[in-house]
């Protein structure tokens, strides 16, 4: 998977042609375009309709657009991959996978032109993440922490403390595979400091970003997730290093003092992938 910026991954609903319209002009990274649970039953194909021609129009810049389909078992899941596939989405999300059979099932309705991000949100999910994360054809994870709660019956509070085991192997998971790794939704659109914390809690567990229900979330993600001036710099001063002519092909140098690994030039890398431009 290519690096890059996937801080904030905003969901809007495919059958809300303003909030479309609208995701075009926001700083988030990702725009997720939902025939899901944000569309009404008797929305869901016109909402298609909606996504396949914003996909068809564009405009969307450097943001990712993904869009979530219905799940397989439900009466619009098939159409939705089936129509979704090869239409220039840079990924479409599939909602509630057991495991290895339902990304084949998805893959083959897609026709295997498009990657695939999977939503975490199921028990057997959790129970599977090594077997999901590498299936032929998957691209990332998303954690669905609303759906996984509901099914196993947690009550997570404020820390998510029932989710952190869940949410330590799927991010190892995940990047074992090479796999984007976004966080679950924080529902109080109005609570900026429990926003700030859960932000701070992904970081800490290494997701690339998260995933938002309202543009006034976008802010806070993507400065939690973007890296400080301390890192950049360092970043900065271990690319040059490795840059050194006398340095290329080491695998390991002194710098300011300490031990600076290939490893790290990795990291340094990725850092200045998610770093502002100067």
């Amino acid at each position: 998977m290519t690096a890059r910026p996937r801080r904030s991954a905003l969901y809007m609903p495919a059958s809300n042609a303003k909030a479309i319209a609208k995701a075009r002009t926001l700083p988030c990274d990702v725009v997720i375009l939902d025939l899901e649970d944000a569309v009404a039953p008797e929305m869901k194909d016109a909402a298609r309709a909606q996504a396949l021609a914003a996909l068809g129009e564009g405009g969307f810049g450097d943001r990712e657009v993904v869009v979530r389909a219905n799940a397989l078992s439900t009466p619009w899941g098939a159409d939705d991959l089936a129509a979704l596939g090869g239409t220039g989405a840079d990924a479409v999300l599939a909602p509630k996978i057991d495991g290895a059979g339902d990304i084949a099932a998805c893959v083959t309705a897609l026709g295997g032109t498009t990657p695939l991000w999977v939503m975490i949100e199921t028990a057997r999910s959790v129970l599977r993440l090594e077997e999901i994360a590498s299936a032929p054809g998957v691209a990332g994870f998303v954690m669905g922490t609303n759906d996984l709660a509901k099914e196993i019956g947690m009550r997570p509070g404020g820390d998510r403390l029932p989710f952190l085991g869940f949410i330590a192997n799927a991010v190892a998971a995940a990047h074992a595979y090479g796999l984007v790794a976004l966080d679950g939704v924080y529902n109080a659109i109005d609570d900026a400091d429990g926003l700030a914390r859960e932000c701070a809690q992904a970081v800490t567990f290494g997701f690339d970003g998260k995933t938002l229900i309202h543009p006034s979330q976008i802010d806070a993600c993507n400065r939690a997730f973007s890296p400080g001036a301390d890192e950049i710099a360092w970043a900065k001063a271990v690319k040059a290093a490795f840059d050194d002519p006398a340095n290329r092909d080491k695998g390991a140098i002194r710098l300011d003092g300490r031990m600076v690994e290939r490893l790290h030039l990795e990291q340094a890398l990725r850092v200045l992938t998610m770093a502002p431009p100067d």
